[in-house]
Formats: C-alpha cells, structure tokens, sequence
C-alpha cells in the first residue's frame, strides 16, 4: 500500500480574494478546556491490545510530587482519553543545589504501542518531524514549562535523561489546555440499546470532536491539514452531531478560493498560517468538493454559499469530463489519478466511473436549484450509466467488472451501488453477492474505503450486514484499545502501519468518524 507524493511546481493558482475573505471571516474561536491525568501508569505486554502492549497504573497522581526522579527515571500520566492541546509542567529539585541542568524528554502518544518505540530508530519515508517528542535541558529549577507546540495525545511520558547524583528533580501540577471548534452543547446524546454500537458511537464523536480545530483537520497529530476526502465524510459526521456548519463552510471558501487556474481543485490546503494550497491533484478529491457543497446545502439551503461557489463546482466539473469519452467511458490519467484508497493492489477505473456518476448527478442538483440548464450534463450522465450497465456489469457474475482484466474487486460494487446506477432491488442483490464472494475484505487498510463499504451495505438494505462490518472494524479498534478512530487499520494485520512505525501513524484520523452519520442516517431513522 502507498500514497504516491505528487509535485507539481508548474501549477498556476487562483487566490479569490473575495472568497478567501469569507473564509477568514468564518474562522472559528476554539473552547478551550483545562484536564488533568487521571492516574500515572507504566506500559505491560498485553496481547489483546495494538502491538501487544497496554497500560497498568503505578500510583494515583496525587502521588507523583511525592516522587523524585534521577537519571533514566520515567512515569506515564494516562489523561483518561485522547485530548488535543498544550502541555504545562511544573518542575523543582530537591537534595543539594542543583548543580548540572536537568535534561528531560517528553514524549506524547496517542496509544501505548508509541511509547515502546525510540525516536533515533525511525527509518521510514514519512518525516521524522512529525514525531511527538522534546528534549529539555533546564538550567534553574524550579520552573514551569509550558510547551508552545499543540500535541495530541492521551499518554506523555516524562523521562529523566539525567540531573546530578546530587539532586532529584520533582514534578508536579501536569495539565494539558484542550482544544476544539466542536460545541459539545449543541450535541444531542443518544441512547442505543446494542451497547457495541453506542461505544462505536460515542468514539466516532470523540474522534470528530478533536478534528475539529480551525478547520476540520485530516489528523490533529499529522497531517493537521484539510483534505477533501476527509472534509466530505466530516461534514457528514457533523451534520450527524455538533452542527458546525460554518466550519464547512469555511472549509468550502478555502477549497474555493485557492483552484487551479485551469478549474482543477486541489485535494488539500494548508492553513497554519495563510492558507495556501497544496500541489497535490486527485480526481475523487477535487470532484468531491461538489459533493460537499451538495450535503452542506441540502443540511443549509444556504443560497448565497450556492451561489459564490458553485462557479468553482462547475469549472471542476467540466474539466473532470473530459476523461469522459463520447461513449461514456472513464479515461484514467496517471497525472490526475482517482484515490479511492492507499491500495494500489485493485483496478479503480470502474470505481471511478461510479463517483464521477455520484458526483455529477449531485451537481445536476444544484444547477437545478439555481435554475441552470443541465441539458449537457444529462446526456453525459445518461451515456455512462449505459455504459455501467451494459459493459462494465457482468449478468454472470452479479459484479461489476473493472479494467482491462475485467477484474472485480469491491470498490467497484460499492461505488455502483453509492451511485445509484442500479434500481434498488439490483443493489441489493449486487451487494448481496458480493459479500458472499468477495468478503471478507483483504488488503484495505483505511477507515476511508471501509466508510464507503459500510454504507453501501446499509443504503442497499443489507442492515445486519452493516452493523456488522461497523463492528468488527471500527468495534475491534475499540477492542484494541483505541480512544479515537485510527487513520490505519488492516483487521487481518491489526499491527500493521503504512509507514513501518506506529510513532508516526495518526491515532485519531478524520476519515474514520463516520460511525455517528451512519448510525444517525441508517439504524436509527
């Protein structure tokens, strides 16, 4: 599995001022939230757990100015959940005057499998600069160290590089000020009564919750960007829970107002400082921005958003078409691929197909809205579900085929099915099918594609099947140990991370909050 990185140096930007405005303006103000630890712990072998490792309290933290620590001395503070925030510390000596700077490391770690590993052994191709750890080397005590730098984490871990043989260096009052644009007062609770789904529930919120920052970030560990694929599936997720909707609408603006000049949207920005764009281009990602203006104005009927934007939607769109031939067939072009999934192990010419399908009926939409001719559109439209049906469907097998090889795989039934290509009946027979020959799934590693499975089966009639798959996917993180949703998971290789490491995997991923929409669209409607 890999992502390949693009550079495109030669790509020429848009910056629409006007709309890089609104998207300014737009800028939420963070709740801030001052917690404790809860307990301080140590890290034990545990085989039910990611890598085989867990957590055993040590002592209450009521106990830990209580204890001095000399060289190689360490404590975990467990803070009960997974926060994201700034770190404070306060820091004294006790015994002789302190004569050699105290050098500590503080690591944080969003799961235990983190603290098992050293920094100085990262060898993998993602950078080590996203690694959660710092080293101090403090002249005076007692001070109080409050590090500038926001972490996300549940777990930090203090270790004493050395003092003195003199002296001991002492901690105390530890607290973390936690941060979010989620508004946890307009969260209606909900009660299920399949507790396994209340957890997967209630860990989707927790997982969007702290995504949600001045944008809604792919990752508050890495990447701490807006991408389109995660907005998509946040937005859905937030409709479902905080109601944020002018976090993605702010989120429209930024994408909006930073195109290509050629009608390209890019797959995500940055926006740390003054946002700017990324030169990265896939096709499901910038198609998706009209899928997100779509949802956003279903959920708003915000007509002045509709109107600033979807100019932008139809540049996008009209570009994306012209790998559209005249029979309605989808041309692939390796320069502007379609994601679909890390996996480069399927065919996604099929799968591609099915989302410009999806997205292009949801842009007919909105021309609609806006009393557009769609006239053009249609008749495109019209020739790829021909084309779908006639050609890329094979009667014999009840799937849909995909590439040269007429592979099948079940990214293509899932988006077929996400598209309504198919009358209901035939989408739930086709899904039928291909649970039965095609699962369980192998060699998918994202939240991201198992989303799409998920509600494929659902949308399609196949309850029991959904909940299932809600279960052993997003429920065995739980069980593993997650506080958040991962941004990796392989069930069949539950260790398995995509750069080798798991001290730079993202323990709380945006793609993988969809639980809350799911469950709230489909199980309890």
């Amino acid at each position: 599995m890999a992502f390949k990185f693009q550079i495109n140096n030669d790509v020429t930007f848009n910056h629409d001022t006007k709309l890089l405005k609104k998207a300014a303006q737009l800028t939420p103000k963070l709740t801030e939230k001052v917690v404790h630890p809860v307990m301080l712990t140590k890290v034990v072998p545990n085989k039910s757990k990611l890598d085989q490792v867990g957590m055993e309290k040590v002592a209450d933290v009521s106990d830990l100015d209580q204890m001095k620590f000399q060289r190689d001395g360490k404590v975990v503070l467990d803070f009960g959940r997974h926060y994201v925030g700034k770190f404070k510390l306060n820091i004294r000596h006790v015994g002789s005057p302190q004569d050699a700077p105290l050098a500590l490391r503080i690591k944080f770690a969003e799961v235990p499998a983190e603290l098992t590993y050293e920094s100085a052994d990262y060898d993998g191709w993602l950078s080590k600069s996203w690694i959660q750890e710092e080293v101090f080397h403090i002249d005076q005590l007692p001070v109080e160290l409050t590090l500038p730098r926001r972490y996300a984490f549940r777990y930090v871990e203090l270790t004493v590089i050395d003092t003195s043989p003199k002296w001991s260096a002492v901690f105390s009052q530890p607290e973390v000020t936690a941060v979010s644009s989620a508004d946890e007062r307009t969260l209606t609770p909900i009660k299920l009564t399949d507790p396994d789904l209340q957890k997967i529930y209630d860990v989707s919120v927790d997982t969007l919750h702290d995504c949600m920052q001045e944008v809604f970030e792919d990752g508050p560990k890495r990447d701490r960007r807006l991408w389109l694929g995660d907005l998509r599936l946040q937005a859905l997720a937030n409709y479902a829970t905080f109601g944020n909707n002018d976090l993605v609408k702010r989120c429209l603006y930024l994408f909006g107002g930073m195109t290509a000049q050629d009608g390209r949207i890019v797959a995500n920005v940055f926006t740390s400082a003054d946002p700017q764009p990324d030169d990265t281009f896939l096709l499901d990602y910038s198609l998706f921005f009209i899928s997100t203006l779509y949802d956003y104005e279903q959920h708003t009927h915000d007509q002045t958003a509709l109107t600033d934007l979807l100019p932008v939607a139809q540049k996008q769109m009209d570009y994306a078409l012209q790998y559209i031939d005249q029979n309605g067939v989808f041309h692939e072009d390796e320069d502007y691929p379609v994601f679909v999934d890390w996996s480069n192990e399927f065919d996604k010419t099929t799968s591609g197909e099915a989302i410009i399908i999806y997205v292009l009926k949801q842009f007919m939409t909105l021309l609609k809205e806006t009393q557009q001719e769609t006239q053009k559109y249609a008749a495109v439209l019209q020739k790829m579900v021909t084309y779908s049906l006639n050609e890329l469907f094979d009667p014999a097998k009840n799937l849909f085929v995909s590439g040269d090889q007429a592979e099948v795989n079940v990214s293509s039934q899932v988006w077929m099915t996400l598209a309504d290509v198919m009358p209901a009946k035939q989408a739930h027979d086709v899904m039928a099918t291909a649970e039965k020959e095609l699962f369980p799934i192998k060699g998918i590693a994202t939240p991201y594609m198992y989303h799409h499975v998920a509600e494929s089966l659902l949308k399609s009639g196949l309850k029991q099947d959904g909940i299932r798959l809600l279960k052993s996917y997003w429920g065995k993180m739980i069980d593993l140990g997650a506080d958040t949703y991962w941004e990796a998971f392989e069930p069949e290789n539950p260790d398995y991370s995509p750069y080798d490491n798991p001290i730079v995997s993202s323990y709380c991923h945006a793609w993988g909050c969809t639980p809350a929409y799911l469950i709230k669209k489909y199980l309890l409607n």
